[in-house]
């Protein structure tokens, strides 16, 4: 099984990673089935009561999850993102001290930088709102353009995509640092020659016409700009996650 966090809503994740899924499963011999809950705290769970075998998250950096043993193979080759708090363009608000007492709408409480970088910077600032979770970005930005909620806390390259696809402007009150996309990683108990069989083919999957068709069509419908592949990575480049944990608030570790 494999369990990608949920970045868009259900329909755009299948589509997105069923294709991917399926040619990894045939160039590795290893069957990997998409395996995604109703919202990313849903998806999470399932990682951690040990469902799956490969995630790909970023959920599972703190001191606690690192016990766990999961281990880092590949990233997706992108711009560094930021988890940031946004309005609609044409909204009045124009400083997070103006969201005190508002709805402020969040994937859910497992979004790693669209909420806890982004709540984390609320409460460091004192900015008391109410919190909502909407299950996934897409139905934070529902949330958002309807009037629902006042602001959004997301991944700035779900910004991006969200603005090209549903061609909505935004605007941004506040960026975090620059942070690595969200890991390829599979458990330590996927035998060694099945965990290097399916980072294989992974990480060639650019190099293969078959494999760049899938990565093209999957990059459009997450609204990209640029074909992405999937490169190694041994976790090293997470540390930014791990050093926002060591100092996070404790409802937020």
């Amino acid at each position: 099984m494999f369990s990608p966090v949920n970045q868009y809503g259900i329909n755009v994740t299948a589509e997105y990673w069923n294709p991917v899924m399926a040619y990894v499963s045939e160039k590795s011999g290893v069957k990997l089935q998409l395996k995604i809950g109703r919202t990313s705290a849903d998806t999470t769970s399932f990682v951690l009561a040990k469902e799956v075998d490969f995630v790909f998250t970023n959920h599972l950096f703190s001191p606690e999850r690192e016990k766990l043993g999961w281990k880092v193979f590949g990233r997706r080759q992108t711009p560094p993102v930021h988890g940031q708090i946004v309005v609609a363009e044409d909204s009045p608000i124009t400083d997070l001290s103006q969201l005190a007492g508002k709805d402020v709408c969040f994937p859910g409480p497992e979004a790693t930088v669209s909420y806890k970088f982004t709540y984390a910077q609320l409460l460091a600032r004192k900015v008391d709102v109410n919190v909502v979770f909407a299950g996934n970005t897409d139905g934070a930005f529902v949330q958002l353009f309807s009037g629902k909620a006042a602001a959004a806390g997301v991944n700035s390259q779900l910004v991006e995509g969200y603005a090209r696809r549903e061609n909505k402007k935004f605007r941004v009150l506040w960026s975090s640092p620059p942070l690595h996309d969200l890991a390829l990683m599979h458990s330590d108990r996927v035998p060694d020659r099945d965990a290097k069989a399916v980072a294989k083919a992974f990480l060639g999957m650019h190099a293969d016409p078959k494999g760049r068709a899938i990565l093209e069509q999957s990059s459009r419908l997450a609204g990209l700009t640029e074909v992405v592949r999937f490169i190694p990575s041994d976790g090293s480049e997470y540390a930014p996650y791990r050093d926002f944990y060591r100092a996070a608030p404790a409802q937020l570790r």
